[in-house]
């Protein structure tokens, strides 16, 4: 029972720290002359990037504005809540 707990905290802050590493990247897309590739700047990159490559190739940006870590916090947001919320999957499963 302890294990399925770890589990789904584990998974909790995974997403929770995603969305908050997308909503940097947010922030990040108003700068653009900050460089993804310095510290510190490159600990938000790192980890985001891999992610929004696939997402730019689908939406690209409009007018020159990158909506896809946008895209990436409401997954992040609603796989959390579809997964772990208190009705959600794993925590209905699990209990």
């Amino acid at each position: 029972m302890a294990s399925t707990g770890i589990l789904l905290l584990s998974l909790n802050l995974l997403f929770g720290l995603l969305a908050i590493a997308f909503i940097f990247r947010i922030v990040l897309t108003w700068y653009p002359q900050a460089d993804l590739r310095r510290f510190p700047f490159v600990l938000v990159a790192l980890p985001t990037e891999p992610l929004l490559i696939p997402v730019r190739k689908v939406i690209p940006p409009l007018g020159g504005v990158d909506i896809s870590p946008v895209i990436w916090v409401g997954i992040c947001t609603l796989l959390r809540e579809l997964l772990l919320g208190q009705q959600g999957l794993l925590t209905m499963a699990l209990h």
